[in-house]
Order: C-alpha cells, then structure tokens, then sequence
C-alpha cells in the first residue's frame, strides 16, 4: 500500500483507476521539480555560471539514472516530450529515409500509427488471434514476405493489458534484417526493462504513465542507429558549429535535444525512476481479483481470455453504452476511462465503440475494486 507516498490523495475518498491515461505523482517527485525552480533555477549546456552548473548536473543526472534502469549507455537515451514524440522523431528522422514498409499489430496506439501514416510509409498489420494475441509464426512469415522492414509494437497494450512477446518479436525481427520499435508507454511502470537483454533497436516511453511529470519521455536507441540519424529539429544546444553556408551538428543524444528542455520535469523523470526502483510491484494479483469480481456482475463482457495481461482490464456490460457507466460512476467518485483509448483500429475489428477500462498502479487497492463492482451494479440498475 503505497497510497501515503502520493498527496493527491490527502482529504480526498476519490477512488483513481485510469492510471493507463496518467498516474498520481509520489511526493518526492514534486520535491525534486520545486527544489529546481526554488533554488537553482537555470538553463542548462549554456553557461559557467553556479546555476547553470548545477541544472545541468542535475539534468545529465537524470539521464544517467534512466540509462542504468535500462541497462544501456547514456549517449543512448533522448529526452523528448514522451512516447508520441519519440515515435514522430524516429519516423521522420531515421525511418522514413531507410524503409519503404512499417510493420504493425493490430493492437497499436493512434500514436504508433500517424507518425508512420504521415510519412507515407506502407504499413503492413499483424492480425491477432481471438485472445489478442500475436501469433509468432503468423509474424513470422510476414516478416519473410517483407524482409528488411521496420517494425513498431506495444510492448503492454492500452487497451487491453496485453503483453506481447517482445524479446521473441525482437530475435524474429533481426532474423529477417528489420529494425524494431518497442512502445513502452504501458509498460515501464508495471514490468522491470533490461534493454541490453531484450536487444531492441528502440524503445520509447513517457515518464507521466510511471509516476513521473507530463511533458517528457525518453527515446532509447542504439548509438550506431542513433548516429546515422539526422535532427529532428533545430535549435540551441545542438549544434557543433554554425554559419550561413553550412552548419554541423553534436553527436547524441544532443543533436536530438534543440532548444530549451522540460528541464524541472527530466529531473522530476529522474527521481519518478528512482521511485519505481524502490517499489515491489504487486498488480498481477490485483488484476486477477478484478476480473473475478468483475464476472460476478450479470451481462459482462470480457474481450480476451489471455493470461499474459497487466496493467488494465477492460469490459462492457449487455445493453449499455460504456460512456453512461462512466459518467455515473464519476458521479460516485470513481474515476476510470471509457471509450475507444485511442486504439480505434482494434475496437473496430471488435465491432465496437469502445469498452470501459480500470487500470491500476501501486496505490490501487482490492477495497477500492470492491467499492468500484458495487458501484458497476449500482449503476447498471440505473441504466436498467
């Protein structure tokens, strides 16, 4: 139970299960951003300054930290403004010079998507089987048809709380000569992530759906991938040497980091990491729970029977419309999410609108699932 940790829920009965969209931030993480803007306040890799000095240790720090949790090198972690940016960044500053097709799943995010669509690539769709799940030997010889491809998937779905495969996705994917995106969003706050050992090429995440601030996220990448990349943008900070007729650019991580970074909110990244190092994730037992509990209820609709599930559950009831339980369960300060979850493509193949989801973190509790089924029924009678 590590409720106390977050003041959010000082003098509040709110019960927060839409975790999945953004968590609850732990105190110290606000200590460490107010302890920027209260004390050393300054801009970083610019000047000589006391100040300066001090945010830019701070800020190197915190990449530092998240280049340990992940196993790999510093140079080998971008800050960006989250999963979606990393996404964009590598699509237009590396994918879209080096493959014509990108290989998705079904189950992807909006922003696994776009990025790949707006740069004109050929997406080629991994089906699912009836569990959600991605059949290795169906991936497999999409990749055999396209060899030398790139390909980008969720490594826990939004959506659905799947966990794919991703260190099997990954062996399959060099066989055949792709490189290979993981979208880590989901996945960063509920599983431990050894980059070295799963071997990915990239792997993308953002710090406000691990108990961190909004507004950043990383990119991870190869350094030999990472320093065959153009710039994503331009600007202070990441350039060796400029004139009018030419200008040349820093090695990376910096070439990607132009202008001026979310500064307090890397070093807010920094200690939200620190946090998740502390912590003993107990959500696989609390998921279970939920879904018995959730079976008890008349006319439930469950869209997987697959066990390799974390994060999130999600559901509809018979006759009603997922939206109006969510409004009434606001009303009785339950806060969870209805709708598609910007995975429209999965929710389409489903024949449906979307789904109400519950999805939980380390502050989620068994009473509150309780309280959450009751008020499910409760509202279900309403609507009856």
């Amino acid at each position: 139970m590590n409720k106390q940790d977050f003041p959010f829920f000082n003098n509040t009965d709110i019960i927060y299960l839409d975790n999945a969209a953004t968590t609850q931030k732990p105190q110290c993480v606000l200590d460490a951003m107010s302890e920027y803007y209260l004390n050393y306040c300054s801009n970083t890799h610019r000047g000589s300054h006391d100040l300066g000095n001090k945010a830019t240790q701070s800020y190197e720090q915190a990449r530092k930290t998240l280049a340990d949790f992940f196993h790999v090198q510093d140079n080998e972690i971008i800050f960006t403004k989250g999963t979606t940016e990393s996404i964009n960044l590598l699509a237009s500053s590396y994918v879209k010079k080096n493959f014509d097709t990108v290989i998705l799943s079904e189950l992807e995010h909006h922003s696994n998507i776009l990025p790949w669509q707006l740069q004109d690539l050929q997406l080629e769709i991994i089906p699912l089987d009836k569990d959600l799940n991605i059949d290795l030997r169906v991936f497999e010889d999409i990749l055999k048809e396209h060899p030398h491809s790139f390909v980008s998937i969720t490594h826990i779905s939004n959506a659905f709380g799947i966990v794919n495969p991703v260190k099997e996705l990954i062996y399959i994917a060099h066989k055949y000569d792709c490189k290979i995106l993981i979208d880590g969003a989901q996945a960063l706050s509920h599983i431990d992530i050894d980059l070295k050992d799963l071997d990915a090429d990239f792997y993308a995440v953002s710090a406000h759906k691990a108990y961190g601030p909004t507004g950043v996220g990383c990119l991870y990448g190869k350094y030999a991938l990472l320093e065959s990349m153009d710039p994503y943008q331009g600007g202070g900070s990441m350039i060796d040497n400029v004139s009018f007729e030419y200008s040349t650019f820093l090695a990376p991580p910096f070439r990607f980091e132009a202008g001026t970074q979310a500064i307090a909110e890397v070093i807010g990244f920094k200690e939200a990491i620190n946090y998740l190092k502390s912590i003993k994730k107990e959500e696989e037992g609390l998921l279970s729970y939920a879904k018995k509990k959730l079976l008890e209820l008349e006319d439930i609709i469950l869209y997987t029977n697959a066990t390799n599930v974390l994060g999130n559950i999600s559901f509809n009831i018979k006759g009603i419309h997922h939206e109006d339980i969510g409004i009434l369960l606001s009303k009785q300060n339950i806060m969870l999410r209805t709708g598609h979850h910007c995975a429209l493509p999965i929710m389409k193949k489903l024949g449906i609108n979307g789904t109400i989801r519950l999805s939980f973190a380390i502050y989620s509790t068994k009473q509150e699932i309780d309280k959450t089924i009751k008020a499910i029924a409760k509202a279900v009678r309403m609507l009856r």
